[in-house]
């Protein structure tokens, strides 16, 4: 892929929110992009079955509300609500850990906004203290890449391809800048900005250090 890695990670504004689910704290990260395409075929390339291997992941199940998807190598969950062409709502599955994703779709006149909030439960802070909202924020970041890509018109990415491209300099300096701006977004939320800065450094070095070298 050939990206500018700052101007790329500049398209994603990022924010960090603290919640409640159940009576239990969670924390909430939000990233939002412009798209250059409409709402319709937007909501068709985030929901389509056939469409999201094309920039995501293989994908199977049952994709109407109640019914269970599942992301070859990656999560699954219950499809929980649905309203096309604006919002949906999943759970997001990783074996034990269960965490929540809502999709918003806006019109405007320079395409269509995607909001995707993800929500995890706080059941301790050692998770977070470690790596902050990056570890959660840099894996959708390249996921919004690889959306951009595909409604921009480019052929279906290879499953791996954003991962790959973030162990190159280009990707390096793309995670960089977007770990940064989580960063900021979690002091913005109340976190201390050294132990925030620290855990954006983590979290950068846990998306480009190519697995061999681990």
């Amino acid at each position: 892929m050939t990206l500018h890695p700052v101007d790329t990670a500049d398209l994603v504004t990022r924010e960090v929110r603290t919640g409640s689910r159940d009576g239990a704290p969670t924390k909430i990260v939000v990233a939002r992009r412009t798209y250059a395409t409409d709402q319709a075929d937007l909501w068709d390339a985030v929901t389509n079955g056939e469409r999201i291997p094309r920039w995501f992941l293989p994908i199977s199940g049952d994709l109407t509300v109640g019914g269970h998807y599942q992301f070859e190598g990656n999560a699954g969950g219950t499809v929980e609500s649905c309203e096309a062409p604006e919002r949906f709502a999943v759970t997001w599955e990783m074996g034990p850990q269960v965490s929540w994703l809502r999709i918003d779709l806006t019109p405007t006149a320079d395409g269509t906004v995607l909001q995707l909030a993800h929500e995890a439960a706080l059941v301790d802070r050692t998770f977070w203290d470690q790596y902050g909202p990056g570890a959660v924020g840099i894996g959708w970041d390249l996921g919004l890449v690889g959306l951009g890509l595909h409604v921009a018109g480019a052929g279906p990415l290879n499953p791996t391809a954003t991962d790959d491209w973030a162990i190159t300099p280009d990707g390096i300096e793309f995670v960089r800048h977007a770990a940064a701006d989580w960063a900021r977004a979690a002091v913005a939320d109340g976190d201390e900005p050294g132990p925030a800065n620290e855990a954006a450094e983590r979290t950068i070095a846990f998306y480009t250090v190519p697995p061999e070298s681990a």
